[in-house]
């Protein structure tokens, strides 16, 4: 499948989103539409688009855009190897010095102008300056595997969700209400910045302005990836929320008379900035598709922006804050003792630990789980990806 040479093919989009650990959810969706691809290296998302830890995975398979299963294969590598020291400092020394520095710097102004968070995250940094080749993406664009691949941060100082994009000379910029697309040469810098969760890890300063986590306002998460060309597109989330129209479980009210932990309260809050605003994007669009169905064909070349865009969503079917809990074991002991104040060791905190839990037995389960949840969707991923009439013809024996 060459969607660049064929003009009339539509262009997939494919979009990461956010949530930390539990971006290895995603590894395992990739894998599968690996499996199913009858030629393997074949790339079948010229549009990429990622954002916080789903930026990492994006901006890793497109620096491998000339061959997808390869790139799938050394993704899934890393996720399935994950230690939280590799993504954030766990030593004792590390973990007491960076509390020290942000409860000084936040509550007695102390530190001057450095940024200051919770967690230091200069190992994540270090793998992956070691794990991605960022000329890849220049060689795949050039070589016409990939239109575009865009990360998104949040400018704490303009209030503008920025996607930062590569790609083909012939994609404009675009300047939306708190939302602009910047072309771009992209490197650690914009991916460091796209992952930054506020308050967790410290922002990064890019250009002039300093950025945190591409999740943090943004209002159209689908927005980039059709900026981008892309006519159809694939969604993979990671919120384990019920898609429209799926039985929905009976809901449990908790008669506990205890106030709400402080984990419990920030893992709503993650929450609501990395899932909410994607799954109510979808919703915007499918009625918008639904309503230029009813909008007679000879109206639409007159600008009324309704076009029909194709979107499949494939999001957990189990709950990932379960899974993590299960998990919590895993976390290294400095920490556990971290975070076992604000209550994210306990179940009812199990959401903050879902999101900071990048450790190998986690990691793995996420990565199963997604494989298992697209091969569930094989028939649909087939036919949204085309792949059907590429499948090789069945071997006839003459007897």
């Amino acid at each position: 499948m060459n969607q660049a040479v064929n003009p009339n093919a539509p262009v997939t989009g494919l979009i990461l989103s956010g949530g930390g650990a539990r971006a290895a959810y995603q590894v395992g969706v990739l894998s599968a539409i690996a499996d199913l691809l009858p030629d393997p290296a074949s790339n079948p998302f010229p549009v990429i688009v990622g954002t916080s830890a789903g930026a990492i995975n994006a901006v890793g398979l497109a620096c491998g855009a000339l061959h997808f299963s390869e790139a799938v294969r050394r993704l899934t590598a890393v996720w399935q190897g994950f230690h939280c020291h590799q993504v954030y400092r766990t030593d004792w020394p590390g973990v007491l010095r960076q509390a020290g520095r942000f409860i000084g710097h936040s509550l007695f102004g102390l530190g001057g102008d450095a940024p200051a968070a919770l967690l230091d995250n200069s190992p994540l940094r270090e793998l992956l300056g070691r794990e991605l080749d960022f000329t890849g993406i220049h060689a795949a664009v050039a070589r016409r595997k990939l239109r575009a691949v865009a990360v998104s941060a949040f400018g704490y100082d303009s209030g503008q969700s920025v996607s930062f994009y590569q790609g083909r000379a012939t994609i404009d910029p675009w300047f939306r209400h708190r939302r602009v697309g910047v072309p771009t040469r992209l490197n650690l810098e914009h991916l460091m910045a796209s992952t930054a969760i506020p308050l967790i890890f410290p922002p990064v300063k890019v250009n002039r302005e300093y950025f945190g986590d591409g999740a943090v306002r943004q209002l159209a998460p689908i927005s980039p990836v059709l900026h981008l060309g892309a006519t159809r597109v694939l969604v993979v989330g990671v919120s384990g929320n019920p898609v429209a129209g799926a039985p929905q479980p009976e809901v449990v009210r908790s008669k506990s008379t205890r106030s709400p932990s402080l984990a419990q309260i920030s893992g709503h809050m993650l929450n609501s900035t990395f899932i909410d605003s994607l799954e109510g994007d979808i919703e915007l669009l499918e009625r918008l598709n639904h309503m230029s169905r009813l909008v007679p064909s000879g109206l639409h070349p007159r600008g009324l922006g309704l076009k029909p865009v194709e979107v499949l969503v494939i999001a957990p079917s189990q709950p990932l804050d379960q899974i993590a809990a299960r998990h919590r074991h895993e976390l290294p002991k400095s920490l556990r003792l971290f975070l076992r104040g604000p209550g994210a060791t306990k179940a009812s905190g199990a959401g903050v630990l879902s999101y900071l839990l990048f450790e190998s037995g986690y990691c793995s389960e996420l990565i199963e789980l997604g494989y298992q949840d697209a091969m569930a969707q094989k028939t649909a991923l087939m036919s949204f990806l085309g792949l059907e009439s590429l499948a090789p013809a069945p071997l006839v024996v003459s007897e």
